[in-house]
């Protein structure tokens, strides 16, 4: 069993390093990586709302705005 990572003690500069390390790792094989069925399905969703001309889309700018706004 591998020893548990003390992340509580890691600077916010070495899990910052850690999470990229992770994710280029993760990235070398996708097909690996399990997606979860809600994110085909909502996948899915977004593509007929496409589709059907229903979807809503934002520049990034309006969308940073309110995400930002959200968490004030």
């Amino acid at each position: 069993m591998a020893a548990p990572l003390q992340v509580d003690r890691m600077s916010t500069q070495d899990k910052l390093r850690a999470m990229e390390e992770l994710w280029a790792e993760l990235s070398r094989t996708p097909e690996a990586v399990p997606v979860p069925a809600w994110h085909h399905e909502a996948l899915q969703a977004r593509e007929q709302a496409v589709a059907a001309g229903e979807a809503v889309f934002s520049d990034w700018a309006d969308a940073r705005r309110r995400l930002l706004d959200q968490t004030r």
